[in-house]
């Protein structure tokens, strides 16, 4: 069953507004992190129509410590108890490989048009790891590992927190859980952040339960 969802002929304007994302990257150590990356959120948050379900997804698995970061930043979203969000992914309930395509299908069931928001973890170079990504479009989750999973997103928030390039399993597997720790927070809080500022958002966050 899908929750209801009215929406009228789009304009060329609104058109204009499905991109709303320019390219974001910072270190996630600066001092007005949570400032600097509220803000962007709130810039793109404002765009969403108010009628449309904003969908937050945390990809990942916390049997790899580099993947756990969109489990972490899910459940620490989920303690938030935000208003008007739709969240997937935590560490009790993670969305991972084994049940992303399920899980997509289930959201588009249930919601008609949603903005979605992938949260995931990445490898990039030495110089890039540490840094929040924000782009605009889906991410490719598993694509750093040869997994073939479907696109997740209209945008995308990653985190680098290791070096890509070469066994890239491994690499995962050996990341430092302090750097994933410290750049969960520092997005949960973000989004704490900008979502408290948004007035659209009155709706108590929704929590699905993945089987």
């Amino acid at each position: 069953m899908k929750l209801p969802f009215h929406r009228d002929k789009m304009t060329a304007q609104e058109t204009e507004k499905d991109k709303v994302v320019e390219p974001f990257k910072i270190q996630h150590t600066e001092s007005n992190i949570i400032e600097l990356l509220s803000d962007k959120l709130v810039s793109i948050l404002e765009q969403v129509p108010s009628h449309q379900p904003i969908i937050i997804i945390c990809v990942g698995t916390d049997r790899s410590t580099g993947d756990s970061l969109g489990p972490l930043v899910g459940t620490q979203l989920k303690k938030y108890h935000l208003n008007g969000i739709h969240l997937y992914g935590t560490l009790d309930q993670p969305v991972h490989a084994m049940n992303l395509k399920d899980t997509l299908s289930s959201i588009h069931d249930h919601f008609t048009n949603p903005f979605i928001i992938a949260v995931d973890a990445c490898l990039g170079q030495l110089t890039s790891v540490g840094c929040i990504q924000v782009g605009d479009g889906p991410v490719k989750p598993g694509a750093g590992v040869n997994k073939d999973l479907p696109p997740v997103g209209n945008m995308h928030i990653t985190g680098i927190v290791n070096v890509g390039g070469f066994m890239e399993y491994f690499v995962l597997q050996n990341t430092r859980l302090s750097i994933v720790m410290s750049m969960s927070e520092v997005i949960a809080k973000s989004f704490q952040v900008a979502i408290s500022n948004l007035s659209r958002l009155t709706a108590p966050t929704s929590f699905a339960r993945l089987d």
